[in-house]
């Protein structure tokens, strides 16, 4: 039975922010239909960040009304409206309006607004309602949240979404007799020259290679109605885990187990008689107020720490991977886009086993995590020239920073959750908000860079012309 509860709790963390990354994975696809062409991400950007007016909300209202929000209401009315959207999604993502003289998906955008709606409202919603369970679903809750980045990331690879060639396109210049006129034409891979019918003349070519979108293997309709799918199963985890009675007994058993062991532990002096039924809230009550002054400040460390991997994590460096990645072709960005995803998840699942809750150890690994953040962020200024670009060793290097980063602050992420999960159900509230809050930071801090400023510089690989 246990393991059921496992799978349960693992599809339902999958409902938290499946649509929105399976929105950016099949972006390659949707900018080749729809007028805003590569300028489209930008705008996505600016859309979700407004949703987090409904995590903001929910905060306000459980720190000054605490109670008044109905959390598994609100759980099934965001799995609910995240399903419809979808299947919305997949009938009208293609629809555009003439606004003020040029056409504009508003209906696209309108949509994503809604998902993005349901996955910044799960962060501040499903954490707190974790909370009712053992503390070891919370990991397995973690993992599903990992796999809503991979799933989407493997449907998206076997779809072919982005995949590109590099395709050899010949250049032909022409030059008349009379009236004097030259003139260029493009012709396919093995042709050298050109006879232009009704004009005389010579005709020396010039060849290059060019990337090319490969057609994808099916529809972003499948692809929309799949992501349906899966929102329909985290809904349907969602509400046998209301029914099934068991993951709430064993909650309710290992909080009487505590009790009991701190009860036991406590020096005889303080109490030498046995501790009635009357006393355990006095104990308790007296327990909280000896670990009080230990709280602030730790708790601040843990709710910054929670903040800054977010930043990198949900913000900043997935905003340039493709920056980072692409200079080393689209081997390389494929590797580290299904790679880290895989990572994200694999480390969710060895805190399960591996378990260390020192903030030291924690504060370690995140310098770790930042350290290969950073080569990433400084490959992405560098392109379309990084470091060792045209060799395989910098494809590798690559590669390999992308999971080590994404690995090592998913474990940061889940053992910091951990450590919350064991202090109140309040804690894990605020640590979505930071989750929120972080994610928020790092996006208004990447978008000027990207798209005003245009600190990172594009490249074709199939064009690259670097020194060496």
């Amino acid at each position: 039975m246990a393991l059921l509860t496992h799978l349960l709790v693992c599809t339902f963390g999958l409902g938290s922010w499946v649509a929105i990354n399976g929105l950016w994975v099949e972006l390659p696809l949707l900018i080749t239909e729809l007028p805003e062409g590569w300028y489209l991400p930008s705008y996505l950007t600016v859309i979700i960040q407004l949703a987090n007016v409904s995590p903001l909300l929910i905060t306000l209202l459980h720190h000054f009304r605490p109670g008044c929000v109905p959390e598994v209401p609100v759980i099934f009315a965001v799995l609910g409206v995240g399903t419809v959207t979808c299947t919305l999604f997949a009938f009208f993502w293609k629809v555009t309006s003439w606004v003020q003289g040029s056409h504009h998906s508003i209906t696209f955008m309108v949509l994503t607004f809604f998902l993005a709606l349901v996955d910044c409202t799960s962060s501040v919603t499903f954490l707190p309602f974790m909370s009712r369970l053992s503390t070891h679903y919370l990991t397995t809750f973690f993992v599903g949240e990992g796999l809503s980045g991979l799933l989407p990331a493997l449907v998206a690879l076997a779809q072919g979404s982005g995949l590109t060639t590099c395709v050899n396109v010949t250049e032909t210049s022409y030059t008349t007799s009379s009236p004097n006129t030259t003139g260029n034409s493009d012709t396919p891979q093995g042709n050298n020259s050109t006879l232009v019918p009704g004009l005389t003349g010579t005709a020396p070519s010039m060849g290059h290679l060019e990337s090319s979108s490969l057609p994808a293997n099916f529809s972003p309709l499948v692809f929309f109605l799949l992501l349906s799918f899966m929102m329909a199963c985290c809904l349907v985890a969602f509400f046998l885990l209301q029914r099934y009675p068991e993951p709430w007994k064993t909650s309710t058993k290992d909080l009487l187990a505590s009790q009991v062991t701190l009860h036991s532990i406590r020096p005889l002096e303080e109490d030498p008689g046995l501790p009635g039924p009357g006393d355990s809230s006095k104990g308790q009550e007296h327990l909280e107020e000896d670990r009080a002054p230990d709280h602030p400040a730790r708790l601040l460390f843990i709710y910054v720490l929670v903040a800054f991997v977010n930043t990198l994590t949900n913000g900043m460096l997935p905003s340039v991977q493709t920056y980072s990645c692409l200079s080393y072709g689209p081997v390389a960005y494929h590797l580290s886009a299904t790679l880290s995803s895989m990572a994200n998840p694999l480390a969710c699942f060895f805190s399960m086993f591996l378990s260390s809750r020192s903030l030291l150890f924690l504060g370690v690994l995140t310098g770790l995590g930042t350290g290969f953040g950073a080569y990433n962020m400084a490959m992405a200024v560098m392109s379309p020239c990084p470091l060792m670009q045209g060799h395989w060793s910098g494809e590798v290097l690559i590669v390999a920073s992308w999971v080590l980063f994404t690995g090592c602050l998913s474990y940061v992420k889940v053992m910091l959750g951990m450590i919350l999960r064991d202090h109140s159900r309040s804690a894990l509230l605020w640590c979505g908000a930071a989750v929120q809050l972080g994610s928020l930071l790092g996006a208004l801090l990447m978008f000027p860079l990207v798209n005003v400023w245009q600190v990172f510089k594009s490249a074709d690989f199939c064009s690259l012309q670097c020194s060496t």
